[in-house]
């Protein structure tokens, strides 16, 4: 008994020091770009792991410098992130919650051909469809802030769905039925009743959404007018001198100011991605 005992301790023991060592290894990068921030360029790269102090401390001189470099503003390229990070999960929520609630109440053919698609897209490389992505995307006029949420709706959609028809599929009929003998029409019973109830997955695909969308670059570098759209990846991309140089200490500046609002929501909301992807994955 008292070795089974001994046994059990050393193993939550190993397994607490495994894990922290793992919380270390994600957590120095995101130190470094912290430390970084603070140091003036020449500094950054000659001695990269050395707390900012003396000559090597720039205040902060490499937010401003970041922030104007270029001749274009650093607050243009948060208001395009935001206006794409909104409208994209916007769309993504409204749109996938419908057609999950669809799939999951109507068993037919079509339904499953399109449940099954949008599963396989999730595992669809982007880099197989890029090149034609972003013809199409000139073709159709999706080349701004204000249409590229419809091009994530599309690359957004298939885990949206995947979580989406898993939870309704654990709802209970009988409260949309008893809805529509109360004379609810499928609209009003998928807004009141059913859109309520999915609350939990919402939220989940929310969080999820917004910290893809946020923090995409491949895909606006692709598609926008990189000379009137920027948003905050391409904006820290594009901090570039003469002959290619690149101001590393301004660079980890706007990084950590991209990386701020993310991590702050993320911790505020992670308990409901736990509660909501569970939801998502048992019921059904």
């Amino acid at each position: 008994m008292k070795n089974s005992f001994k046994k059990e301790k050393l193993g939550k023991m190993l397994t607490t020091v495994f894990f922290a060592i793992i919380s270390v290894a994600y957590i120095f990068p995101v130190a470094m770009v912290v430390i970084n921030s603070f140091k003036k360029n020449t500094f950054v790269k000659t001695d990269t792991f050395s707390m900012p102090s003396g000559e090597s401390f720039a205040e902060f001189e490499n937010f401003v410098t970041g922030m104007t470099f270029g001749g274009y503003p650093f607050w243009k390229s948060v208001v395009f992130s935001v206006i794409i990070t909104i409208l994209g999960t916007f769309l993504i929520l409204l749109f996938t919650s419908m057609a999950a609630w669809y799939i999951s109440r109507v068993d037919s053919l079509f339904c499953r051909i399109v449940y099954y698609g949008c599963v396989f897209s999730m595992v669809v490389p982007f880099q197989m469809v890029m090149f034609t992505l972003s013809k199409t995307a000139d073709t159709l006029k999706l080349n701004t802030p204000w249409t590229i949420p419809i091009i994530y709706l599309g690359f957004g959609a298939g885990l949206a769905v995947f979580m989406f028809v898993g939870f309704v599929k654990g709802i209970p009929l009988d409260i949309e039925e008893a809805a529509a003998i109360d004379g609810c029409s499928p609209i009003r019973t998928y807004f009141n009743v059913v859109l309520p109830m999915m609350k939990p997955t919402l939220v989940s695909v929310a969080i999820l959404e917004i910290m893809w969308i946020w923090n995409d670059y491949l895909l606006p570098y692709l598609v926008l007018d990189r000379t009137l759209f920027k948003t905050i990846p391409i904006h820290i991309q594009y901090l570039k001198g003469s002959y290619g140089t690149v101001d590393l200490g301004a660079t980890m500046a706007l990084i950590l100011l991209s990386i701020i609002p993310v991590i702050i929501f993320y911790l505020t909301c992670q308990k409901h991605i736990i509660k909501g992807v569970a939801a998502g994955a048992v019921k059904g």
